[in-house]
């Protein structure tokens, strides 16, 4: 589990074979360790100078950003919350649910409004002053929008993550709220139910 309060920018020095080496600057991570890369849960498969290396599967490969990422990329790190952490963020569980695609970035005076586009399946799933993490970042929508939302990010967490080195047109992983993702399998089962009611009370003439 995470927070989505980013610890770290490290640097991509290597991507091949479904592996990545990461530098960092984060001390103690240990082999096994959960550390969350650009939001995706990885696991530190072996330890470097200054940093580790992660295997990810090809439904990772295919749900996030990381087939992006090259050499020298910036890329968020979390490691995972201990009982003892503070709950800075909200819950992020490190599973990527999609993808989006930064369309516009602004400064307003200090302030960075950023606007993204989504699929229509994850823009169902965010709520008008809701929680996302954005490569891992815990944000809040302030807007929701045809086909997308915006954010509105304060300066320190536009400099010290790798917001700051995005552009338009960019991509980044999606992470929806846990808790609307229980609300939405609570209401298709709802719903299934009622329509099996209905159904059978057709079938005996009840309808």
């Amino acid at each position: 589990m995470f927070t989505g309060i980013i610890e770290d920018v490290g640097t991509i020095k290597s991507l091949s074979n479904s592996q990545i080496s990461i530098e960092t600057a984060l001390p103690d991570i240990k082999i096994g360790d959960s550390v969350a890369v650009n939001g995706v849960c990885l696991t530190a498969s072996k330890l470097s100078a200054g940093g580790f290396l992660a295997d990810y599967s090809p439904q990772t490969d295919k749900m996030t950003n990381l087939s992006t990422l090259k050499k020298g990329s910036k890329v968020n790190l979390e490691r995972a919350l201990t009982p003892s952490g503070r709950m800075g963020g909200h819950i992020v569980s490190g599973h990527i649910d999609g993808s989006a695609k930064i369309s516009k970035i602004e400064k307003r005076n200090r302030f960075f409004r950023v606007v993204f586009a989504c699929q229509k399946e994850l823009c169902e799933r965010f709520v008008d002053k809701g929680s996302v993490a954005i490569d891992g970042i815990s944000l809040t929508i302030s807007s929701l929008m045809a086909g997308g939302f915006e954010v509105f990010i304060i300066p320190q967490t536009f400099a010290n993550t790798n917001l700051s080195r995005k552009k338009e047109g960019d991509m980044v992983n999606i992470e929806t709220d846990i808790l609307m993702k229980y609300i939405e399998k609570l209401e298709n089962k709802k719903t299934n139910s009622e329509g099996k009611l209905l159904s059978i009370l057709e079938e005996n003439g009840y309808l």
